[in-house]
């Protein structure tokens, strides 16, 4: 099973919670699951009602069966530091460059640079051991940048590779690229079924694919239930006012005739059906083009009332029910 899962998806379909859903998850009997931010909005503290995530792995929650999840914000600039130190040992001179405004200036101008770091540290988290020689994390989860820029994001340090072809940062995107493009990685795309998300899903996908990166599933977000059977939709689609006119007399709303009670609603509830109607329609032909994609697909209820922490742990039930953690 992958280690590294890396969560992305067009804005709005609610990538940050389905992360956060998803390192619950998988952190459930008694695994350890590191969920990392690399965009800087520090939605992941939002989410689990917790301060500020520094740039510093903190217990931030404790899942069913004594499980934990750790999360981390990666600051590309300090990331830039652990680099300078790791490679080439600059201790205090590295803080001088901070200070001198030298790393900001690297992270804004390199191209690519960013996303090295932060993919970098991500990958460090994945490959760490303790002493024992164990992981120190069972699963690292990225709440990473949108459809539109993941591939690029995740590929960036094959550029680097070509880019530098000797000495330690050459070494180090192979070495990070070794991580992405293996069976440990998988990439998730969450989506909504609407005519957009799913769109730049199956683009996503394609890219993702082209560029030999491991995509593993589609995560079907905020889905709405059916509120007609077959039946129902049969009537609205055929424009049947006397069998509605009955079935609201039958429900007590009075007589069926013509301007009556019951006659009043009819247009009024066939309205309200037809654009039901129609938006299963569309979310039939999602949930196909969806299936076209051959890969897992996992679906997660609307929350009617928003997502606190009590539905980020029921969104983590849903995923586990799914089988996304077996």
């Amino acid at each position: 099973m992958s280690r590294f899962h890396v969560v992305s998806g067009k804005g709005g379909t609610g990538k940050t919670t389905v992360a956060a859903a998803l390192a619950l998850a998988l952190a459930a009997e008694g695994k350890r699951t590191l969920l990392v931010e690399v965009e800087g909005r520090q939605g992941i503290a939002q989410l689990f009602e917790t301060q500020a995530l520094p740039y510093a792995e903190r217990k931030i929650a404790v899942a069913p069966g004594g499980g934990e999840v750790h999360a981390l914000a990666i600051d590309a600039e300090l990331a830039l530091l652990d680099y300078l130190q790791m490679f080439y040992k600059l201790g205090g001179a590295g803080r001088a460059l901070k200070k001198l405004g030298a790393i900001d200036f690297a992270t804004t101008i390199a191209p690519g640079l960013r996303d090295v770091l932060l993919t970098g540290k991500a990958c460090e988290a994945v490959r760490r051991k303790d002493k024992g020689g164990r992981f120190v994390y069972d699963h690292v989860v990225m709440d990473a940048p949108p459809t539109g820029r993941i591939t690029r994001f995740l590929n960036v340090n094959d550029e680097v590779a070509g880019l530098a072809r000797v000495g330690p940062i050459h070494n180090q995107a192979q070495a990070v690229m070794r991580v992405l493009k293996s069976a440990e990685t998988a990439v998730h795309l969450v989506t909504l079924l609407e005519e957009m998300p799913v769109q730049e899903t199956v683009d996503g996908v394609a890219e993702l694919r082209a560029a030999g990166l491991p995509v593993g599933g589609v995560v079907i977000n905020m889905v709405r239930p059916a509120l007609l059977d077959e039946t129902a939709v049969d009537v609205v689609a055929n424009g049947q006012r006397p069998a509605v006119a009955k079935a609201l007399s039958r429900a007590g709303l009075g007589g069926a005739q013509r301007g009556g009670p019951a006659d009043l609603l009819i247009d009024p509830l066939l309205e309200e059906a037809r654009e039901h109607t129609e938006r299963v329609a569309l979310e039939r032909s999602g949930r196909a083009e969806i299936s076209g994609l051959g890969l897992p697909t996992y679906e997660l209820e609307l929350l009617g009332d928003g997502v606190d922490l009590a539905g980020l742990y029921r969104m983590a039930r849903g995923l586990r029910k799914q089988g996304v953690a077996s």
